[in-house]
């Protein structure tokens, strides 16, 4: 009840501070809780855009308009700004296929209800929502005009051996839920564990290390792509006793490397300190929406063509 005050205070002071509209649709009015969006109208016409900009795992479009003003920022500078909810709800795995779909139907709604024809749009998420804006980019027809990632997990394959190591050497205490439940999602959706099932970890994945063939970002070399994270090891190390081989940094870093070597001059990593902190209590946590300079990334956005 309380989560459901501040949601509802939130919307308010969002319409009355900064005039926008704000709109949940419905893919299927029957169905309140997957395949549905929310939409932030800039205050006033004409608009510059739409973006689309993707929660991260388990996370609701109230939530992510508790975490970030990104939201609402990109509403007010006059693009139409809109959170999805997949297929799955907020359970959805956003790169396998079936989300990629629905992401897809969504973005077709939205242009049809809005007759955006000739705008230019963006899309962009927090953790699994950047890697699933991503993978939306390497395969859509009409690419987004950028992208951008908020220290997302982009290498399947990595995250799976570093959360089977993560469980291994939680010895002696009851290893992390959400790393026991992601083991055997990836288990179901890939197929099996990496060793047997690793063309599908490949097919799926926005990035693969091991992939030599490069092939997911051999569809991404002309577009402009920024991806945020805040690499604080040693508060890793200090809260959950994870090392460098358990963050996503590591293949951030390795995908914008690979990028630029294959001639992408507009692929960009943005490394932050100290600035990631979840609210509604200000605790410290550098795997945060809060890392990005959103009005500075907004400018970005903005800028490319």
């Amino acid at each position: 009840m309380q989560r459901l005050k501040l949601t509802i205070f939130t919307l308010i002071i969002l319409t009355n501070s900064f005039g926008q509209k704000i709109e949940k649709v419905f893919l299927d009015k029957k169905d309140s809780s997957k395949n549905c969006y929310t939409i932030i109208y800039p205050p006033k016409l004409p608009w510059t855009g739409y973006i689309f900009i993707i929660p991260g795992f388990g996370e609701t479009a109230e939530r992510v308009l508790e975490q970030t003003e990104l939201v609402k920022l990109t509403a007010k500078s006059g693009l139409l700004t809109i959170i999805p909810t997949f297929q799955d709800g907020v359970l959805s795995f956003g790169i396998d296929s079936l989300s990629q779909q629905s992401f897809n139907n969504i973005i077709l709604d939205v242009k049809k209800k809005h007759k955006l024809t000739d705008l230019k749009y963006y899309v962009g998420g927090f953790s699994i929502g950047g890697s699933t804006a991503i993978k939306f980019a390497e395969n859509a027809t009409i690419k987004p005009t950028a992208v951008f990632a908020i220290d997302s997990p982009l290498d399947l394959e990595r995250y799976y051996n570093s959360s089977k190591r993560e469980v291994r050497l939680s010895v002696n205490k009851i290893p992390d839920e959400e790393r026991v439940y992601m083991i055997e999602r990836l288990e179901k959706e890939m197929g099996g564990p990496p060793k047997i099932a690793l063309k599908n970890y490949y097919k799926t994945s926005p990035y693969s290390f091991s992939d030599t063939t490069q092939t997911a970002i051999k569809n991404i070399i002309k577009l402009p792509l920024r991806i945020y994270s805040e690499p604080d090891v040693n508060w890793w190390l200090k809260e959950y006793a994870e090392d460098f081989t358990g963050m996503n940094v590591s293949e951030c870093s390795a995908m914008i490397n690979e990028l630029n070597r294959l001639g992408n001059t507009k692929a960009e990593l943005i490394i932050t300190q100290n600035k990631g902190y979840r609210k509604p209590d200000n605790s410290r946590h550098p795997h945060s929406w809060s890392i990005v300079n959103n009005n500075e990334l907004i400018e970005w956005l903005l800028k490319q063509k």
